[in-house]
């Protein structure tokens, strides 16, 4: 009898052990299924708010950017939400005793090939404070890549910050309208360039092959599988970053910016004597105006190297040939004029022997001089006479 009596026992504690196993693939299966339907119906985005920077790991002093992971302890992603997450802007919270300086332009604002201290919002750090008395706090939103929509879509999701004036580097290779939409950050986040178009009044014109569709499926765990392991990914970089403070490669030696150019005079498809301003994207400097609203904002023709070398009477540098340039130049003065924005045309202050490997991208020196440009302004704008 005892022995029966213990084998029945055992009986119930298996069959006990089956239902609880089962509860537990049931509760599982349920909270997979409620995952994956947050997931399918909000994307990726929601989880991109989520870091371990700022938290665990220091803010990144720029937005993630980068080719070689491994090397850099940085790499690009699309996840805009995750991107700011990990900037030190998304954890600093803004002080009455605070003046918050955003910097918005291209890979010369972000700074390649430049440590982060030797960057603008690296170098504009002194101990400034405004006219109330508040401390001067730069923040570097640049964002390597040559497009205006590209600007405007990290300044509409860098608003939430709250700044007190907005910087804005441009140059003449982000005007084009073909170059609005080739940023792989641009043309990875259409959805969001479309309701930046709709809310802003740019009526950029998405293709029918470039037209955001999401069903239900491609926005699901599965098939996003790729982004998400990148927000890990960006997570696990956080240690590295941490330890060394490096976020880009910084070779020995690199190839520089070329001094002899080609006998050519054509810019994009247009050729002398005549550029066609509709082709340029003017109105996507106006809605940037209206996303900054009433925050002060300064518009900045960055520096450019101007060659002595070869056929330098033809072409300032790789990108530009003088006539084109030269239109540019009195194009957006001219509009900058007829729509009272505040301009300051830097183009020619940097000696050419102050760029690296592009004719846009400087020297810690030459970063120094444009440093000091830009404090004079910075000082005029809040501290006004």
């Amino acid at each position: 009898m005892t022995s029966k009596t213990v084998i029945r026992v055992e009986i119930g504690k298996t069959e006990k052990d089956k239902i609880r196993l089962s509860r537990v693939v049931i509760k599982g299966f349920v909270l997979f299924l409620v995952f994956y339907l947050l997931l399918s119906t909000f994307g990726l985005s929601w989880i991109g708010k989520f870091s371990l920077y700022n938290h665990i790991f220091p803010g990144r002093l720029r937005l993630p950017f980068g080719e070689n992971p491994a090397e850099a302890y940085n790499f690009s992603l699309d996840n805009l939400d995750a991107m700011f997450s990990s900037h030190v802007i998304s954890v600093d919270e803004r002080l009455n005793d605070e003046y918050r300086v955003f910097l918005i332009g291209d890979s010369s604002i972000w700074g390649i090939l430049l440590k982060p201290e030797e960057t603008l919002s690296g170098l504009v750090v002194s101990d400034l404070t405004n006219c109330d008395g508040r401390s001067i706090k730069v923040y570097n939103l640049g964002y390597p890549t040559l497009s205006l929509t590209k600007d405007i879509m990290v300044l509409e999701k860098a608003m939430q910050f709250k700044p007190d004036l907005i910087i804005w580097f441009v140059t003449l290779e982000s005007f084009p309208s073909d170059k609005q939409l080739s940023s792989p950050i641009v043309a990875n986040n259409l959805a969001y360039i479309k309701q930046i178009s709709e809310k802003y009044g740019l009526n950029i014109r998405l293709t029918e092959s470039s037209e955001p569709v999401m069903n239900l499926f491609e926005k699901s765990f599965l098939d996003q599988r790729r982004a998400l392991s990148d927000l890990l990914r960006l997570q696990l970089y956080g240690g590295m970053w941490a330890a060394t403070a490096i976020d880009q490669i910084y070779p020995e030696d690199y190839e520089h910016a070329q001094i002899d150019l080609k006998d050519d005079t054509g810019f994009h498809d247009w050729v002398p004597p005549e550029m066609y301003e509709k082709e340029l994207a003017f109105n996507v400097l106006d809605a940037g105006e209206k996303i900054a609203g009433d925050v002060p904002l300064i518009l900045i023709n960055e520096p450019i190297l101007i060659s002595n070398g070869e056929n330098s009477d033809i072409r300032y540098n790789f990108y530009y040939p003088r006539w084109a340039y030269d239109q540019y130049r009195k194009s957006l003065a001219e509009y900058s004029l007829d729509h009272s924005w505040r301009y300051f045309d830097f183009w020619d202050i940097i000696p050419m022997v102050e760029f690296t490997n592009s004719a846009i991208h400087l020297t810690p020196a030459g970063e120094s001089i444009l440093a000091n440009h830009l404090l004079e302004n910075i000082r005029s704008e809040v501290c006004p006479q």
